[in-house]
């Protein structure tokens, strides 16, 4: 993984010390509220509903066993005891005191972390496939290029201020686990005729209260090209997009406005100017920073080991997690794992201090010291041999991060709603407990099959509600918790954002609409079909008319 320089580490170290003066000059009473929030924004640190959050980057989910400790110091010391893995790959901190914070981003920069661009009007974190490097199915490690990116966008002055926040994803692989097409800025990479990596560029991809996939505007550009074709698309945004309305203010609302193509003429026409400029990536800067991105000094192994078939053939619980939980990897002989972060009765994505330290002791000992954050809340130890993969489960297993579920109902993503955050409609923790307890028999859950459930608490849209299978969404209805159902979204390269399915349901009744959902698929699927394909084949109807069928009588 990247490794700070001297220019680095003083650019994190200054960025601390400035903020540490300006929080002083706020508790003194000499800055005001206004003139504090875009610092404290700067910094990563909102106002929630009860306490400050902090979000603290995670540059595209990867990080290292030193750096987990620290987040679990951190929390140990500065907050709860727990934190928060978000869907941007991030970490957050939901009870941090104000007076504290400059303390915490002091203790982070002493690991090479930091909070910078996690808020604001700005480029955010760019997050990428959570197993990028070991995916079977990876075209192009999209590690290196997105570093380069990460370094080109962070305190870009002409970026510093546009109309909204921006959000940008890279995928190296066949198959899309980084959602490009939901980001303002999409970037696949692939190989062209030639074997060259090239870039397929898509924009005005987003959520939200208004929910579109990115459109394409390039099929291919050369990867040298990539910074100054992103300028120009940034420098059309910031041209255009509006500053007087903060919910049409996203880059999706000027592509939906102009039509892509209008909009892919006027980048095309800005990058006349930029081709070629300074920020043309070099062969000898890229070859800079994928050096920091070599292999791992993996051992020459078979693929298949003796030990772990028979722990397969002797222990159930075992077979159960490593189908769910064990995943393909490039190099013979290793495999990576997710960690569950999905216990039924624990918010989704929350890790305590006692099992980060736990999780940084398993990266070192089986994968080579390193981590993932994936979209879904969960956590990867990328490089496992498979002798090793008994092991990990019985310690994972220990801490409570063993729950054979991924891909399943109860592999929940979710925002931390109403809770916590300010800007929610409606509590989405509770909604994502009530359902994992009501599916709580792993035996059920495995013979539904691969199922996608997303939950957000307003139309911010931080669960990803649009592009789940099934989608729960907190409404405001004349003062009380509501929440609306949607069917048929998916992210990956076949992305497809779900439909409503009729009045929004009181807080009580949602297990039992999606049991009903889960009713309507058995009855209706084939052989082999999951969620997704069902509704896609027979429509949204036949679910809704199981749903409301009480109703309609």
């Amino acid at each position: 993984m990247y490794i700070y320089d001297d220019i680095d580490q003083r650019i994190v170290d200054e960025r601390v010390a400035q903020y540490r003066d300006q929080t002083r000059r706020y508790l003194a009473g000499e800055l005001s509220d206004d003139e504090f929030r875009p610092l404290r924004l700067q910094n990563g640190l909102y106002i929630q509903r009860h306490a400050p959050m902090m979000r603290i980057a995670v540059p595209y989910g990867l990080m290292n066993a030193r750096q987990m400790r620290k987040l679990a110091d951190i929390t140990r010391r500065y907050d709860k005891g727990y934190g928060h893995f978000s869907t941007r790959q991030n970490f957050q901190l939901n009870w941090p005191k104000l007076e504290d914070t400059p303390d915490i981003l002091a203790e982070l920069a002493t690991v090479q972390m930091h909070a910078i661009q996690t808020s604001g009007s700005c480029i955010r974190a760019i997050t990428a496939d959570q197993f990028a490097g070991v995916a079977p199915d990876e075209i192009v490690d999209p590690r290196p290029f997105i570093e380069v990116m990460r370094q080109w966008s962070s305190f870009h002055p002409e970026f510093a201020g546009l109309p909204r926040k921006f959000k940008i994803a890279v995928n190296g692989a066949k198959n899309d686990r980084a959602l490009v097409l939901t980001h303002d800025i999409g970037l696949e990479l692939y190989k062209d005729g030639d074997g060259k990596m090239a870039v397929r560029v898509f924009v005005g991809g987003g959520l939200g209260r208004t929910p579109i996939l990115g459109s394409k505007i390039r099929e291919h550009l050369e990867w040298q090209h990539a910074l100054t074709y992103c300028e120009a698309i940034l420098r059309v945004y910031n041209l255009h997009g509006r500053r007087d309305n903060a919910f049409k203010a996203r880059i999706k609302i000027l592509v939906k406005a102009l039509g892509a193509e209008e909009f892919g003429r006027q980048v095309e026409a800005e990058w006349v100017h930029l081709k070629d400029g300074p920020s043309t990536i070099t062969q000898v800067e890229y070859d800079r920073v994928a050096s920091f991105f070599v292999p791992n000094r993996y051992t020459a192994l078979p693929d298949h080991d003796a030990s772990f078939d028979a722990a397969i053939a002797s222990n159930p619980a075992f077979a159960a997690w490593a189908k769910r939980n064990v995943h393909g990897h490039k190099v013979p002989g290793y495999r990576a794992v997710t960690l569950s972060l999905k216990k039924t009765g624990v918010p989704p994505g929350d890790v305590t201090h006692n099992q980060m330290d736990a999780i940084a002791d398993l990266a070192d000992r089986y994968s080579f010291g390193e981590l993932r954050v994936s979209h879904e809340q969960n956590l990867i130890l990328a490089d496992v041999k498979l002798g090793d993969l008994f092991a990990v489960w019985e310690k994972a297993r220990e801490q409570a991060l063993a729950t054979p579920n991924i891909g399943l109902l109860t592999d929940i993503i979710c925002c931390p709603g109403g809770d916590f955050c300010s800007l929610a409609n409606a509590k989405s923790i509770p909604i994502a407990q009530a359902i994992q307890e009501k599916f709580d028999d792993l035996d059920y859950l495995h013979d539904i099959g691969d199922i996608e459930l997303n939950i957000s608490g307003c139309m911010n849209s931080c669960g990803h509600q649009h592009v789940g299978h099934i989608g729960v969404l907190g409404v405001d209805k004349d003062g009380s918790e509501w929440y609306q159902i949607t069917i048929g979204g998916k992210q990956g390269s076949d992305a497809s954002l779900g439909t409503v399915i009729g009045p929004s349901f009181a807080s009580t009744e949602v297990p039992g609409v999606i049991q009903k959902l889960i009713e309507t698929y058995i009855a209706n699927r084939t052989d082999e079909e999951r969620f997704i394909d069902t509704v896609r084949r027979i429509g949204v109807a036949p679910f809704k008319a199981h749903v409301y069928a009480k109703e309609a009588a």
